[in-house]
């Protein structure tokens, strides 16, 4: 019988009378060879167990996340036989390989008979969502301001459309949205009473962060009082000041480039010098 992860992993803790019976790199060789698999695997999902202390030929349920942001479950061996894996990378999601046939009797229909209702925002697009909530903090606020102070960007919009629902919704609101660069910011703190963005709320932002990368965007969380980074470009802070700003714009010039970056400080230095 086919288990879950965890429970896989319960038994062969007992089998071999050992807390970590298989250890972390100990089968990075045999997965080598299947570098889709690599990027769909997300320990955060799997009960937080590598994908190099699983067996590829072993019997257990894994939760995979493709590229678009399906979220599925196969064993190891359903996913390293799937058919045509060699050839596109939907071949490793059987969502993506659905929607790829029904995408070419949807397109020969669409020929036939055009479409006339307005389409709703494509994954990735950044808007205006009445749904988004208001800033939480008053440090948000702040941030806000100071980097529309430094930096030219439409604050107008407050969502972006993701591929798989949020909580209920196609949509996510990231706490500021830098459509031309498509970066998102989020100013996280741990709260009041200490709850905020730990446990599974943590949990929540890592899928939340996904989603948003899947969609084309990139995520930086400004990390507050002892919160660790959950990404790449994630900051460390302990308060909201122009010092800040300043190393979050060197930020973007690490994701974008220092030409695209400087250009949308250009332009509102313009536009104060105009005024």
């Amino acid at each position: 019988m086919t288990d879950n992860v965890a429970a896989w992993w319960a038994r062969r803790q007992f089998s071999k009378g050992a807390v970590v019976p298989y250890d972390v790199g100990e089968y990075r060789e045999q997965w080598q060879q299947f570098p889709a698999l690599i990027r769909q695997y997300h320990p955060d999902l799997n009960d937080f167990i590598t994908l190099t202390q699983i067996p590829p030929a072993a019997d257990v349920y894994l939760t995979w996340l493709c590229d678009v942001g399906h979220v599925f479950v196969a064993t190891p061996d359903e996913q390293r036989n799937r058919p045509g894996r060699t050839r596109r990378r939907s071949s490793w999601c059987p969502e993506c390989s659905a929607g790829a046939t029904r995408q070419r009797v949807r397109d020969a229909r669409a020929q036939a008979d055009p479409p006339t209702a307005l389409a709703l925002p494509g994954a990735g697009e950044a808007f205006h969502s009445a749904a988004a909530p208001r800033p939480a903090s008053a440090a948000e606020a702040r941030l806000r301001q100071l980097l529309a102070e430094r930096l030219e960007f439409d604050a107008s919009v407050n969502a972006v459309r993701v591929a798989r629902p949020f909580f209920g919704r196609l949509e996510v609101w990231p706490d500021i949205l830098l459509p031309d660069l498509r970066v998102a910011i989020e100013y996280d703190t741990v709260g009041r009473f200490g709850l905020e963005h730990v446990g599974r709320r943590e949990v929540a932002d890592r899928r939340k962060d996904r989603l948003l990368r899947a969609a084309g965007w990139e995520v930086v969380r400004i990390r507050a009082g002892k919160l660790l980074p959950l990404g790449p470009y994630d900051l460390a802070a302990s308060a909201v000041a122009p010092k800040l700003v300043d190393r979050l714009i060197d930020t973007l010039r690490a994701i974008r480039g220092d030409l695209i970056v400087n250009a949308y400080l250009d332009a509102r230095r313009s536009a104060s010098g105009a005024e």
